[in-house]
């Protein structure tokens, strides 16, 4: 059996109105076997995450990241996806590493602002001038055409180079913004509660560990609060068990994750505050790369 490796190229023939149809889809179908495993070597990390979806398929994603890899001039970050049938077992597919995270972390991200931030939003903040941050200018502006895009970062240097107008005062670029994403390293809350306004939305992406958060409690109280799947974020992410820890919010505050019905992950009002954290998964790895394989093989 000869198995095809998916390359990065394979995104000239998606589109995020497709991905958004791929997720809706496997949150139809039954939840999501997922187990992860962390190997460290003092500051490197072996990620190893597995997802199985009944009637979708099973996925293994390995990767490496070695931070010493910059100095090399290598990548901090290398990997790969396997998928395998649902039936058989099988390995159908082998696909980029960094192809499958890009669309998977912004399709995320994605998802939710399309039923949580106004229809009207046009000014959208990147907290973080990353590869993420890079990655959601082009996501946001599938469903927000009319978007106008600031980036903050903590080095101007690094924000500059994304080629956007440049924040200097967060708090003042948090204010005016419809939607806020926060796509950081922070350990320590960059976002304060005190600072949102109402109909923000804020989309959450750096911390994924429990000793990371991006927000403070203040934000979090002030917010109804969503996420991508309680499995990998209440009790596994600082954002979340932070402030329950103190007790800003309890776990009966989070109100919907993307396995609840869809009615409940939505705004009410356009002057309410929405938070949705993404935490990833592998079942999201799966879905998306169910969706790039078959994207790939439609190419024609």
């Amino acid at each position: 059996m000869t198995v095809e490796m998916i390359p990065f190229k394979a995104e000239a023939h998606m589109t995020w109105a497709g991905l958004m149809a791929a997720l809706e889809a496997g949150h139809r179908l039954p939840r999501a076997e997922i187990a992860d495993l962390f190997l460290y070597r003092g500051a490197d990390t072996l990620l190893d995450r597995g997802a199985w979806i009944d009637g979708l398929g099973a996925l293994v994603k390995v990767g490496t990241i070695v931070p010493a890899n910059a100095a090399r001039g290598k990548p901090t970050v290398n990997g790969i996806v396997n998928v395998f049938d649902d039936a058989t077992g099988e390995l159908t597919a082998l696909l980029d590493f960094h192809l499958v995270t890009k669309w998977k972390t912004a399709g995320d991200s994605l998802l939710s602002a399309t039923r949580l931030a106004r229809k009207d939003s046009r000014r959208i903040l990147l907290v973080g001038a990353g590869v993420v941050a890079r990655s959601m200018v082009e996501a946001y502006g599938s469903a927000f055409p009319d978007a106008e895009f600031t980036v903050w970062s903590r080095t101007r240097k690094s924000a500059e180079v994304m080629g956007l107008p440049v924040a200097d005062d967060l708090e003042a670029a948090v204010r005016r913004a419809d939607i806020i994403c926060t796509a950081t390293m922070a350990t320590d809350p960059v976002i304060r509660g005190d600072w949102l306004q109402p109909g923000q939305h804020l989309d959450l992406i750096g911390a994924y560990t429990p000793a990371m958060r991006e927000v403070d409690d203040t934000a979090m109280a002030r917010a109804r609060v969503f996420v991508d799947a309680r499995a990998t974020t209440v009790h596994h992410i600082g954002e979340i068990m932070a402030p329950i820890a103190s007790g800003a919010i309890t776990e009966a505050d989070v109100i919907a994750d993307f396995y609840d019905d869809p009615a409940l992950f939505a705004r009410r009002s356009a002057d309410e505050i929405t938070i949705a954290k993404n935490g990833g998964g592998a079942h999201l790895d799966l879905m998306t790369a169910t969706y790039i394989s078959k994207a790939w093989a439609a190419r024609g």
